[in-house]
């Protein structure tokens, strides 16, 4: 699918809020939609896996997802598979720093405990939730015991969910949901790929969450993308519900957060196209985004978080 700028430009200009409504309330019908079905099979697939790669907004689709079973009677709970990477000693912290260990590979994944605790969970049998620290790049536990009543849902949210050399649990007791940015947009003869309306997503919420310059985001650009192609993108086909997160308002959301600093970086080529398509778009207030919004995820001001 594609979105000209002009049409998103004439769209503000009109109405912003009925814009932005419409845009949101067009997301989160697919979601309700997934969640109803899922329900449906509630009892032998207690155990729902949601994949994507980096600024898909696979934390808020997870968490909208629970509220919508939540709401149906059916009690859910979401954990993040980032809780279970293993931790690095100390020299692979130090070929860390120097860009010489593949943090998007799965073989980051505890795998072994992660299975153990998916079975856990559809024999509701009592475990403990680990909990990683980025900080050191250690597990820690806090003694945060989880056991699933019958009748529950449990939630895995991670890149790696749909990749079957981490999960060998059978296909049979899950339910499999792969969300990514599929929309492109067009401004004249430019066609922005999704991977770039997903680098901007990455660049606000990096700065915004973890004190990471726009550069810095960039600079982890390419390694990053090269690890979805191998290791998120061609799993996709195993999901059975697919959703394109792309809202349609978005950019013109970014627009503010991101022109000056962007236009400042001329040394980067693959930016280019961005910052034509920024200065394309009309601004959007951000106020006027409710907090509900999959794009709080990056500008914050969010309802849905862990």
């Amino acid at each position: 699918m594609n979105i000209e700028t002009t049409r998103i430009n004439d769209a503000i200009a009109a109405d912003p809020s009925a814009f932005i409504a419409a845009a949101n309330e067009d997301y989160i019908y697919r979601i309700k939609r997934i969640a109803e079905n899922i329900a449906e099979t509630r009892d032998t697939r207690p155990v729902i896996l949601l994949s994507g790669p980096s600024g898909s907004g696979k934390t808020t689709t997870a968490l909208i997802l629970e509220k919508f079973l939540d709401e149906m009677g059916h009690e859910t709970h979401t954990l993040s598979m980032d809780n279970y990477f293993c931790p690095l000693t100390e020299e692979e912290k130090a070929l860390s720093v120097l860009g010489m260990i593949d943090l998007e590979s799965p073989k980051r994944i505890d795998a072994d405990l992660l299975n153990q605790h998916i079975l856990a969970i559809d024999l509701c049998e009592e475990f403990e939730i680990p909990q990683y620290d980025f900080g050191t790049s250690t597990r820690k536990y806090t003694g945060k015991k989880f056991r699933r009543r019958p009748g529950e849902l449990v939630i895995f949210e991670g890149i790696h969910a749909l990749n079957p050399d981490v999960i060998f649990v059978p296909d049979n007791r899950l339910s499999k949901i792969y969300v990514s940015v599929r929309t492109r947009v067009t401004c004249g003869d430019i066609v922005l790929h999704p991977s770039r309306i997903r680098l901007m997503r990455r660049m606000i919420r990096d700065k915004n969450f973890r004190q990471r310059s726009f550069r810095e985001t960039m600079n982890m650009f390419q390694s990053v993308e090269a690890g979805e192609n191998k290791y998120i993108m061609p799993y996709k086909h195993r999901s059975d519900y697919d959703v394109d997160t792309f809202i349609a308002y978005e950019l013109s959301a970014y627009r503010d957060h991101l022109l000056d600093q962007l236009r400042e970086m001329t040394d980067v080529p693959e930016l280019a196209e961005t910052v034509k398509v920024l200065e394309a778009l009309s601004p959007l207030d951000n106020s006027l985004v409710p907090p509900e919004s999959l794009i709080c995820e990056f500008i914050g001001n969010g309802q849905f978080k862990y």
